[in-house]
C-alpha cells in the first residue's frame, strides 16, 4: 500500500569547487606553481603573462655558444677534465648515490601494493614522516588531508593498514608515532627471544608510564624482578634507538630548501607583509584565442560553443580562487603579526604570546579549518630568519605566580636547559623544575615532565645509560 510521509532535516553539503578552493588555500608556494601549469594545460583559454625582458637570458645563451665553439678547437676537450689525472690516480671507484629512505621505502611498497589509490596513499603516508622517520602528524588529520587533496574520502582504518605495512619494513621502527611504538616496533622484530626480551616487551607495553617516570619498585613489583634482571632489562632497552633514522639532522640539512610563501620587512615598530610572489595577477583569459575559435565554428556547432564556454567559466573560477587565496593568507598573515608583534620586531622566541587558530580565525572571521589550512607547511622570511607558521601558533599555561605563558617559550627553555647539562648526571624532572624557576618559569614538576615528553626527551636515568653507551 502506498503512502506518504513528510520529514524534515538539515544536511551540509559541500561542493566541489568548495573543496578545490581549500585545497588552493593548503598548497605552499612552490605547489601553486605546479598546479597553476597544470590547470593551464588542461584548459587553454587560461595564460600568463610572460616577462618581455630576455636580454640577460639571450646574452648568457650567446656566451656558452662562444664558448662552446672556441673549445671545438682544443683536441679532445670534452675529456680534459680526465687529462688532470695522471695514469696511476685515475679514480677507481664511482660516485655512489645515496638513496633518500622515503624513496627506499617507496620502492619497496611498489612491490607488495598492486592497487594504484593504494599506493598513492602510502606514498602519501611516507612524505608525512619527519627526517627521523617517525610519524609526528595523527592519522585522523593525514586521512583529512588527504581526502581533501585528491577529492576522495578515505577511512582511517584503510590508512592504519597502509601504515601497518610501512612498519614491517626496514630500518626497524620506521613509521612509528612516539618513543614507545619505536621501541616495541623492534623489539617485535626480533627473532631469538630470551626471558630479558620479553621482559622488555612486557615493561614497554604495559608500564611505559613507570619507565618514563624511572618508578623502579614499580616496575620491579609489576614485572616480578629482581635488581639484577632488571638491569639487564633496562640496559637492552638503553641499547636501542629512539629513531628509526639516525641521519635525520643530515638529510634535513642537504636536502631542504624553503621557500617561503610571505615576505616580513620590519623598519622599528612598522612591520609590513607581502607574498613572496602574487600569482593571481599574471594570470588571465586570452579571449582573442576565445573570439578566433568561435568565428571559426559553424553556428549549428553547439558542442564546440558548450565547449569553450565551460573553459572560459573554469579559467574565471580558478582565477578568482587564487585571488581569494591570496587575499585570506594576507589577512590571515597580518593578523597573525598584529597578535605576534613584538615577537616579529625583536626575534626572540621568549616574546611569543600564548595563540591559538581560534584566535585568528575571531580576527579576520573565517573558519578555523580555513585558518589551519592557509598556515599548514607555509614559511615567512623575516629578519631574523625563515619563521614555520606552525611554530608559532602554542597554547598557554600559567604559572605559579598566574601569568600566561606559551607553551612554545618553555619547551625551548627546556630543551636548552638539557642541551647544557652534564651528559654523565643528567638533571632530572625535580631539578629541571628549580632550573626553570630559576629564569623565571613557575611550573609543577608533573607539567616539565610532560613537555619533556613532547620534545622526546627520556627521562634522566635513560640519558645517562645512552651517553654512556
Amino acid at each position: 500500500m502506498l503512502s506518504q510521509q513528510l520529514s524534515q532535516r538539515q544536511q551540509h553539503k559541500i561542493l566541489p569547487q568548495q573543496i578545490q578552493l581549500l585545497n588552493l588555500f593548503q598548497l605552499t608556494g612552490i605547489e601553486l606553481e605546479q598546479h597553476i601549469q597544470t590547470e593551464m594545460e588542461d584548459n587553454p583559454v587560461l595564460e600568463e603573462l610572460k616577462d618581455n625582458d630576455d636580454t640577460e637570458e639571450k646574452v648568457s645563451k650567446e656566451d656558452n655558444e662562444w664558448d662552446h665553439d672556441m673549445n671545438d678547437d682544443v683536441p679532445d676537450y670534452k675529456l680534459e677534465y680526465a687529462n688532470y689525472f695522471s695514469g696511476e690516480s685515475l679514480p677507481e671507484k664511482p660516485i655512489a648515490q645515496e638513496v633518500n629512505f622515503r624513496q627506499h621505502i617507496k620502492d619497496l611498497l611498489r612491490c607488495q601494493i598492486n592497487n594504484t589509490e593504494d599506493y598513492k596513499l602510502a606514498t602519501y603516508l611516507v612524505d608525512s614522516l619527519n627526517n627521523y622517520g617517525m610519524l609526528e602528524a595523527s592519522p585522523d588529520e593525514i586521512a583529512e588531508t588527504f581526502s581533501f587533496k585528491e577529492n576522495r574520502w578515505v577511512e582511517r582504518e584503510q590508512l592504519d593498514q597502509i601504515l601497518t605495512l610501512i612498519q614491517q619494513l626496514d630500518p626497524p621502527g620506521i613509521g612509528a608515532r612516539n618513543i614507545r611504538e619505536c621501541f616495541l616496533l623492534q623489539l617485535h622484530r626480533i627473532q631469538k627471544k630470551d626471558q630479558v626480551i620479553y621482559s622488555a616487551i612486557e615493561l614497554v607495553e604495559n608500564n611505559y608510564e613507570a619507565l618514563t617516570a624511572v618508578d623502579l619498585e614499580q616496575i620491579k613489583n609489576n614485572l616480578c624482578l629482581n635488581d639484577t634482571r632488571l638491569k639487564e632489562v633496562l640496559e637492552f632497552i638503553a641499547k636501542l634507538s629512539i629513531r628509526p633514522v639516525t641521519n635525520g639532522d643530515q638529510a634535513d640539512a642537504a636536502t631542504k630548501v624553503i621557500v617561503p610563501d610571505f615576505i616580513i620587512t620590519a623598519e622599528e615598530e612598522n612591520i609590513e607583509v607581502s607574498l613572496h610572489k602574487q600569482r593571481s595577477e599574471s594570470l588571465y583569459i586570452n579571449t582573442t584565442w576565445i573570439t578566433e575559435m568561435e568565428n571559426r565554428m559553424l553556428e549549428k556547432d553547439k558542442a564546440g560553443r558548450q565547449y569553450l564556454k565551460s573553459k572560459k567559466n573554469a579559467a574565471e573560477w580558478f582565477i578568482a580562487a587564487v585571488q581569494e587565496r591570496e587575499t585570506n593568507m594576507l589577512s590571515v598573515m597580518n593578523a597573525i603579526v598584529r597578535f605576534q608583534q613584538a615577537f616579529f620586531i625583536s626575534g626572540d622566541m621568549m616574546m611569543l604570546r600564548p595563540m591559538i587558530l581560534k584566535d585568528i580565525a575571531a580576527i579576520v572571521r573565517l573558519d578555523i579549518s580555513t585558518v589551519s589550512r592557509v598556515t599548514s607547511n607555509k614559511y615567512a622570511a623575516t629578519p631574523f630568519g625563515n619563521v614555520l607558521l606552525k611554530s608559532l601558533f602554542a597554547e598557554g599555561i600559567k604559572d605559579n605566580n598566574g601569568d600566561v605563558i606559551c607553551s612554545r617559550v618553555i619547551h625551548k627553555a627546556l630543551k636548552e636547559t638539557i642541551e647544557c647539562e652534564d651528559k654523565k648526571t643528567p638533571y632530572t624532572d625535580y631539578q629541571l623544575t628549580a632550573k626553570l624557576a630559576l629564569i623565571g618559569f613557575k611550573l609543577a614538576r608533573r607539567t616539565v615532565s610532560k613537555y619533556r615528553e613532547i620534545l622526546k626527551i627520556p627521562a634522566a636515568q635513560f640519558r645517562a645509560i645512552w651517553s654512556n653507551k
